[in-house]
């Protein structure tokens, strides 16, 4: 599984470096340390911690985390997968956006909870890159 560190944490959430080094520090998301000494958090906690803060996780003295391309840079929060069809849920700092795609793309992607993705909003259509 992956794991994130507290700066990718919180360019995931779309808050600073500092709020989600408080909210670890608060027991608010679990941590560990790695080899290096380096906390850590893994992605299927911060997955559901994402999902937990959801709209109140973005300060509001910072900018949303989104760019001219409608790119939203995020992490998995549920994949569901059918027999044909699927869906994937990513959390994009404030944003939570809802994908359906084949069953076969997510399994080519290798989508799963925790994972970094990037959700490109064109029109009415959600695309998933796997970052």
């Amino acid at each position: 599984m992956q794991s994130y560190t507290i700066g990718q944490a919180a360019r995931l959430l779309g808050v600073s470096p500092d709020t989600a080094r408080r909210w670890a520090d608060a027991g608010r998301v679990a941590t560990h340390r790695d080899d290096t000494g380096r906390r850590l958090i893994d992605g299927r906690d911060l997955a559901a911690f994402s999902v937990a803060v959801g709209q109140g996780a973005h300060a509001e003295d910072e900018e949303p985390y989104t760019s001219a391309r409608n790119a939203f840079p995020g992490i998995v929060t549920a994949v569901k997968l059918g027999d044909v069809a699927a869906q994937v849920e990513i959390q994009a700092g404030p944003h939570r956006l809802v994908s359906l795609l084949t069953r076969e793309a997510v399994e080519e992607l290798g989508l799963e909870v925790g994972m970094r993705a990037t959700a490109r909003v064109k029109s009415t259509s959600v695309h998933i890159d796997r970052t």
